[in-house]
């Protein structure tokens, strides 16, 4: 992920290209990207005056003569410049540097950094098969470790022959980091028994979503034409996790350049129905999670990729606030919209995994300086303020089979027995988001098109979704993220005075993604199938502390996460 300046200073094409149609008052239309993109399917770079009048056509513009040959003169002076702009080379990595925040005027924050302060339990005891352990949350498999009842070592190798013995049903792992695990095993091992412990992550195997780059091995993407790609660095979330003492056991598969379950070595499946894929696009995070193939997982959202797979697979999923986790080495799919976070098998354990990772690193600088995660197991969960998006509960109904229908209203009956009187709470909908990021991808994978090593993708609609959007006009996309303030500002009115949303994860997915707020996928049932069924819980911006407290508080009381899938080998 490296940089290369190939334009010279004045390599204005580009921008002399669009500011022509803005000084004769076209650049919202369609008109400027439309003229280009024309213009680059001719094989003589000049444009034509029947290139302008299609283009015009297609936008909804209604020239004359006079005023084609006008439009025709003008920007035919701007292609040499044009050219010079697309001679800097842009890889994905290269973010621009609008940061977006999620924070509206008048939002309030702890500033203070805290402790990170765990739940109280009771003693465990390892048992007599190991594996049994595979399936345990990550505070308990903490405590077997600090108590010395178990060496990192023998967990590390426990997960690695599970994840061989399974991936052949699960299809769910990359590549095996078997070399590197092994190494920081044996460290974990040696510092844990000279009294050196790390905290509750130190000698945990977890798995990495195969768009965050870890040094030695291959960053695939997904997709078949990076198969071969590495990069020379960790990204930060895997440097984060090596200073807590976990344990990398395996990069886990990722949908297509992060779209759905679907890979170039195949789709990853369900573990509670190996007929039914994962979903994604953090599948194989999702899959391996939830067949306890690691102590925990690392995936990313831009759009639902960590909510949809921890409902489809039962696990938690994290989607934490826009900009709480550095995305430093990670596949860019959405600049304005990627978000790093943890997929556990309880709502503590994605806490300490988000404490751990969580923060600024001086290379990401969408994260905020002051604005620290802080967790604590023993908040009083009963002054929490509860609030349930009403309408999106019966408007959901038709989407739902009737066993999602009965555990989503099941779901609101135990928070009321748990003792929260539930407000109605209506927020805008808004899909907004999907344009925005396909704008957003657009840009990042804008030299991958143009190239046509896109025509290696297993997807193949993604190639013309990406050129669809490389025809949107500037100005209209930032026209977008001016009506994404005007919803993030109403969103923050709704939230004033709850602190977290239960809702239909559907239901929310679009907005939240847009506006940035942090979401938690939650199980809440079966089918009749025995396969999980899940709801959503939202908080406000930079308010996970409250939103997990609650998901933990849910758990406790339902027992959902203690079911996991029968596998066969």
């Amino acid at each position: 992920m490296k940089r290369t300046l190939a334009a010279t200073a004045d390599a204005q094409s580009r921008r002399s290209f669009l500011t022509y149609f803005s000084g004769i008052g076209l650049s919202s239309t369609l008109m400027p990207g439309l003229l280009w993109g024309c213009m680059q399917e001719a094989e003589d770079p000049e444009i034509t005056l029947e290139m302008t009048r299609t283009a015009a056509q297609v936008a909804g513009l209604d020239f004359t003569q006079e005023e084609l040959e006008m439009i025709l003169d003008g920007v035919n002076q701007s292609l040499e410049r044009f050219e010079e702009i697309r001679s800097t080379s842009l890889d994905n990595a290269v973010m621009p540097p609008l940061h977006f925040s999620p924070i509206v005027s008048g939002m309030e924050f702890e500033r203070v950094e805290g402790s990170l302060r765990l739940s109280a339990r009771s003693p465990v005891t390892r048992p007599s098969d190991l594996e049994e352990v595979a399936f345990w949350p990550v505070p308990d498999i903490a405590q077997l470790i600090e108590s010395r009842q178990v060496r990192p070592s023998e967990l590390t190798e426990m997960y690695i022959s599970r994840l061989v013995r399974y991936n052949p049903t699960l299809n769910c792992v990359v590549t095996l980091t078997e070399s590197r695990a092994r190494t920081l095993a044996e460290r974990a091992d040696a510092e844990i028994a000279e009294g050196h412990y790390r905290g509750p992550l130190h000698g945990i195997p977890w798995g990495a979503k195969d768009i965050i780059s870890a040094q030695g091995y291959p960053t695939t993407w997904g997709a078949a034409p990076f198969e071969n790609q590495s990069f020379d660095f960790d990204a930060t979330v895997v440097e984060r996790l090596d200073d807590a003492g976990a344990i990398l056991v395996a990069k886990l598969t990722t949908g297509e350049l992060a779209f759905g379950d679907n890979w170039f070595g195949g789709r990853t499946n369900n573990p509670w129905n190996p007929e039914q894929g994962s979903s994604g696009s953090s599948a194989g995070s999702g899959a391996a999670t939830a067949a306890g193939l690691v102590g925990f997982a690392i995936g990313s959202d831009t759009g639902g990729s960590i909510l949809s797979p921890a409902v489809r697979c039962g696990v938690v999923g994290l989607r934490p606030t826009f900009g709480r986790v550095s995305r430093y080495g990670v596949m860019a799919a959405g600049y304005s919209l990627d978000k790093i976070g943890p997929m556990c098998r309880t709502a503590e354990g994605c806490a300490i995994v988000l404490h751990a990772v969580a923060g600024p690193d001086g290379k990401d600088m969408a994260v905020p300086r002051d604005v620290p995660f802080n967790w604590d197991a023993e908040m009083e969960v009963s002054a929490l303020r509860i609030g349930y998006f009403g309408s999106a509960f019966e408007e959901e109904q038709p989407r739902q089979s009737a066993e999602d229908r009965a555990n989503a209203a099941a779901t609101l009956d135990t928070l009321r027995t748990m003792g929260f009187t539930l407000e109605a709470v209506e927020i805008p909908r808004n899909d907004l988001t999907y344009f925005i990021e396909y704008v957003e991808r657009a840009a990042g994978f804008d030299e991958f098109a143009r190239s046509r090593q896109d025509q290696g993708l297993r997807r193949q609609n993604h190639r013309g979704e990406l050129r669809v959007s490389q025809l949107v006009p500037a100005v209209e996309y930032l026209q977008a993220n001016r009506i994404r303030m005007l919803l993030m500002e109403e969103v923050a009115r709704a939230m004033e005075d709850i602190d977290v949303l239960v809702a239909p994860w559907r239901s929310i997915n679009p907005l939240t993604s847009m506006t940035g707020h942090p979401v938690v996928a939650v199980p809440n049932g079966f089918t009749e199938q025995v396969t999980p069924t899940g709801i959503a819980f939202m908080g406000s911006i930079y308010g996970e502390d409250k939103l997990l407290a609650l998901a933990k508080a849910y758990q406790e009381a339902t027992g959902f996460h203690e079911r996991h899938p029968v596998l066969r080998a």
